[in-house]
Order: C-alpha cells, then structure tokens, then sequence
C-alpha cells in the first residue's frame, strides 16, 4: 500500500489499523477542548510522527494517523480530514483551514478494475492505490480545501478557500481555483502594513 501499488483495503491488518484510527478520533473528537492532557494523549498515540505544539480543533479525522509526519507549530481547524493510506508529510508553521481534505487514496479508472469484488475467503473487497501528499513549511490553506495524492505543495504557499489541488504548486505561491493554479508569487510587498503591532 505504502509503495502505491493496488492493494485490497479490506486486508485484516489494514482494517485493525484503520479501526484504532477511528477508535482514537472518535475519542479526541469526544473530549472536551478544556482537557488538554487527555486530547494531546490521543494525538501522541493517532499521530506518533507529529512534532512539538500541534493544534488540532477537531472533529478530526485519519484513516491511518501512523503514515502521516507533521511538523512543529502545525494548527488545524475543524473537520481536518486525512486518509493517509499513502504517507502524508507536512512540514513545520502549517495552518489549516475548516473543512481541509488531504486525499491520497486512488481508484482505477476503468470500472472492471474498480468494481467491488469476491476473495478466496468470501469477502468483498475494491482495489485502491495511494499517493503520497507532500506539504512544505509555513503554508496556509483557506476552508474547504482539497489536496490530491501525488501533489507537493513547496513553501510558503497560501492555498485559496475553496480551491482542489490536483498539481503541484512551486514554493512562496498564491494558488486558487478547481483546479488551482498560481496566480502570483508571495514577495516582500506583501507584508503586513500593520506587522509592527504583532512584533
């Protein structure tokens, strides 16, 4: 799975995987915002490559946690959703906006190799593949953004709302739209008139 070859999702130990996952979000997701132990337990567990300082709102949602790196100061806003079946990394000073999807999983194109089919053992199952999702340090997603496997997103990028990214986009790049493109370059003359009150 993780080297992106077709694999049958319903394999018992992917399944055991992917029902911990669940377990795990479902508790987070539970767990009052006050408790801080108990929710930054459950990430230390979901996301064990997660780095220092990580924020996440929740509802959240992982179908693996274990095959997602994230790095330091990364914040997450509601609904944060990653079927990390391909290994996601995302770097450091990451912001997430609500309702963000980073989606790996694939399917094939043709419907006699996606169609839902009959093992050995009288399971059912679907071929899937993966690919992974790479996201450079200090980028900026919009809500309702959509990133597709096989994307790596350089630094320093702001990803407008709304927008599906099914390319790469170069570092220190506005992208907008379905699908997004960059539109322009981030430069110097886009720092904040008003940054002095944050210093």
């Amino acid at each position: 799975m993780l080297a992106g070859r077709l694999y049958n999702p319903a394999d018992p130990e992917l399944t055991a995987l992917r029902d911990k996952s669940a377990d795990l979000c479902t508790r987070f997701n539970a767990t009052s915002r006050a408790d801080h132990a108990t929710r930054t337990a459950i990430l230390d567990e979901l996301l064990p490559g997660h780095g220092k300082n990580l924020d996440i709102l929740g509802p959240v949602f992982f179908d693996y946690g274990c095959h997602t790196t994230i790095g330091d100061r990364v914040f997450a806003n509601f609904n944060f959703t990653v079927l990390d079946c391909a290994p996601v990394t995302i770097g450091d000073d990451v912001l997430f906006g609500p309702n963000v999807s980073l989606l790996p999983p694939m399917h094939p194109l043709r419907w006699q190799d996606r169609n839902v089919r009959q093992a050995p053992d009288g399971s059912m199952y679907d071929y899937e593949y993966g690919k992974p999702i790479v996201i450079g340090s200090n980028c900026w997603f919009g809500g309702n953004v959509t990133v597709i496997g096989g994307v790596t997103i350089g630094e320093g990028c702001v990803i407008g709302a709304g927008s599906v990214v099914t390319r790469d986009i170069p570092p220190h790049t506005v992208a907008v739209g379905n699908p997004a493109r960059p539109i322009r370059e981030i430069t110097d003359k886009d720092a904040s008139a008003l940054q002095y009150y944050a210093q």
